[in-house]
């Protein structure tokens, strides 16, 4: 395999996965029709969920498919658009409910992941700064990146993370879905184009620029997520518009997404990895099952909405996560507030945990 093919890339290449217009275009036509059957299912978040399944299927069969992160990018932005219009202007009341949650999200995230550390310490031959990042209950690249620097493994780090967001994803609708009967369509959710005018439009438009921009000046973690998400949240909370983007619009972008998420495990070789994989996927269950105990714990202090509260503890990568409580009617200001609050928390204090526990020691 060429340097170029390396899997579990963070994205701070260009590439992830197959280099290439045509394994692109293969892994959006085999993203897309694993939006269609699930969408078909009345699965929730299918359009994303799908082409998880079907482009992680394809990468695992040795296909060769590629996502380009710049596109990605593109379409985490319509993303953060959207997610922002979220938040309405009773959201700083809400806040103020949120400050336990808050609270017990902080020592969940230590929980999480101190179990993780010692699991993956257990059921695998990395080493301790590869199982420290490794185990960080957010921050794909971000972690990926620091844990390399640091000098951990990038590749099994991806990996990891990889793992626990597939594993999320997967788990997490389809448990609604089964248990719940959830069915929500995302185009039933969104409104289509008849409900914006021009203007309208135009807000999103500046929403998304600035907001993307502005994140990457600021250097925000997701910063194409974050950024146009709060300016978005501003504007909506402004009363300048009411608007969301087409849900077409962002059927589009979850596929993107989800076929981002299978384009990891190019190259990935099963009967090698997994002692591994098996470790990670473990290591994501453990994680579930804190964001489990610890929702039932902060219901019980608060009185929050457990389906929610779940949903805002629950290990998935930042865009996924709101994704699944816009589709399961949610209230995506209180997932994506936790979510982001959890993202800080990690990048800001894993480091630092690092060098004074681990660091002296390794």
């Amino acid at each position: 395999m060429s340097g170029k093919d390396v899997p579990f890339k963070p994205e701070k290449k260009k590439i992830i996965g197959h280099e290439g217009w045509q394994p692109l275009g293969l892994a959006l036509v085999i993203g897309t029709a694993g939006g269609f059957l699930f969408d078909w299912l009345r699965m929730p978040l299918a359009w994303m969920l799908g082409a998880c399944v079907f482009s992680t299927v394809a990468a695992f069969l040795g296909l060769r498919i590629g996502m380009r992160v710049r596109l990605r990018q593109g379409m985490i932005i319509i993303l953060g658009v959207l997610l922002g219009s979220g938040f309405t202007p009773d959201l700083v009341q809400r806040l103020g409910e949120w400050a336990v949650s808050l609270c017990v999200l902080t020592g969940m995230t230590m929980t999480g992941a101190t179990l993780c550390y010692a699991w993956l310490r257990r059921f695998t031959d990395w080493d301790k700064v590869t199982c420290y990042f490794a185990a960080m209950p957010g921050g794909l690249n971000d972690m990926t990146i620091m844990g390399g620097a640091m000098g951990g493994e990038e590749r099994a780090i991806a990996l990891a993370h990889a793992l626990r967001i597939l594993t999320v994803v997967l788990t997490i609708p389809v448990w609604y879905r089964l248990v719940n009967g959830a069915q929500t369509s995302v185009l039933t959710v969104v409104h289509g184009p008849t409900g914006n005018d021009w203007k309208d439009y135009a807000i999103l438009i500046g929403c998304g620029v600035v907001g993307a921009v502005a994140g990457r000046l600021l250097r925000l973690p997701a910063s194409f997520m974050m950024g146009p998400m709060i300016v978005s949240a501003i504007a909506h909370l402004g009363g300048f518009t009411n608007s969301q983007p087409p849900g077409f619009l962002v059927a589009a972008a979850q596929v993107v997404v989800g076929t981002g998420i299978g384009c990891r495990f190019v190259g990935a070789n099963f009967d090698k990895l997994h002692k591994e994989m098996a470790a990670s996927i473990g290591a994501a269950f453990l994680l579930i099952g804190c964001a489990v105990i610890f929702a039932k714990i902060t219901v019980a202090l608060t009185g929050l909405n457990l389906d929610a509260t779940v949903l805002s503890y629950a290990p998935g990568g930042f865009a996924e996560m709101s994704l699944i409580g816009l589709a399961l009617g949610i209230e995506i200001a209180m997932v994506a507030t936790h979510h982001l609050f959890r993202l800080f928390l990690i990048i800001f204090t894993g480091p630092i945990f690092f060098r004074t526990l681990l660091k002296r020691d390794h």
